[in-house]
């Protein structure tokens, strides 16, 4: 029974996470199997310890994904400004040659 109230606990942090979370009362008919939601629309009947594990599995994704978005962001920065210098180069390369048609005409 304390590893029911371990996972209703988690399922309850997930929710609280969300931004648009919408609270409902019920009651759990049956506390050994529940409903997740995996993605949009689409929901999953699994064991209370499975839907557990799952939830483990998500908060890893989770923190992993925060642990390298800084890294992604820079990298994107880094990536727009070679694209700022290879059209400047590109534009200066264009300026040169018209010059060259232009002194051999």
């Amino acid at each position: 029974m304390n590893s029911l109230l371990n996972v209703l606990e988690i399922l309850k942090n997930q929710l609280d996470q969300e931004v648009n979370s919408t609270y409902v009362s019920g009651k759990l008919h049956d506390v050994a199997h529940v409903l997740i939601d995996v993605a949009t629309g689409y929901y999953v009947e699994k064991t209370a310890e499975d839907a557990k594990d799952f939830f483990k599995k998500i908060d890893f994704l989770n923190r992993q994904m925060e642990k390298i978005q800084p890294a992604l962001q820079q990298k994107h920065g880094m990536k727009q400004v070679v694209m700022k210098i290879m059209s400047q180069k590109i534009q200066q390369l264009t300026a040169l040659g018209a010059t060259q048609t232009t002194a051999k005409a």
